[in-house]
């Protein structure tokens, strides 16, 4: 199934409200509810979910747990995903301690650095190992997702080696363009971007 991108980003988003609906023990919901949740249109909600097979009833609306199994059919691989994280500053540290634990599918089980200071420990619940040993952990423990926090002027040595090492998705947190294969999923994140695009609009 090739679903475009950013309707995989709204499935994201669909999946964490829905998980907060199967909390609160409620049963269906209607697109038009849905849609006021996430800020979208009702007929948006309806197209995304026709691309996984589900149709709302017209009385009842959506049956919620079975938009949360097509969602995490879609989302989640059964046997899980590992993760690997590079850079272990202080934006590293913060990624480490947000994620762990929150996806049980989803796991940092690698970091890697090349200050010496900071390998050969557990940081954050996450072994820490020299930048050296990226490629052999990586291909050892099938890690296939790398998340970078690095510093820009290393930022396209260090995706040249995740890519050498078999990872077949980088998140790029280096305010920087980088070049990937094609094969390769790449997914910039700039804090300065986002922030300076918020400083626009507040000014407007």
């Amino acid at each position: 199934m090739s679903i475009p991108i950013k309707t995989i980003e709204r499935m994201s988003l669909y999946r964490r409200v829905i998980n907060r609906l199967v909390e609160a023990k409620k049963e269906t919901i209607f697109s038009y509810e849905l849609g006021k949740l996430i800020n979208r249109s009702a007929a948006q909600v309806r197209r995304d979910f026709m691309e996984i097979g589900q149709k709302g009833n017209p009385q009842k609306g959506y049956n919620i747990l079975d938009l949360r199994d097509a969602l995490n059919e879609l989302m989640i691989e059964p046997e899980g995903q590992k993760i690997a994280l590079v850079g272990i500053g202080n934006l590293g540290r913060a990624v480490l301690t947000y994620f762990m634990g929150r996806s049980p599918n989803l796991v940092i089980s690698a970091a890697f650095d090349s200050d010496n200071k900071k390998t050969n420990r557990v940081i954050a619940g996450c072994k820490c190992y020299d930048i050296g040993k990226m490629k052999d952990i990586i291909k050892k423990n099938k890690i296939t997702i790398g998340i970078m926090t690095v510093p820009l002027t290393v930022a396209q040595d260090v995706a040249d080696q995740l890519v050498s090492a078999g990872i077949k998705s980088i998140v790029n947190w280096a305010p920087i363009h980088i070049e990937v294969p094609k094969h390769v999923f790449l997914e910039n994140r700039d804090i300065t971007m986002s922030i300076e695009k918020a400083a626009y609009f507040a000014k407007k």
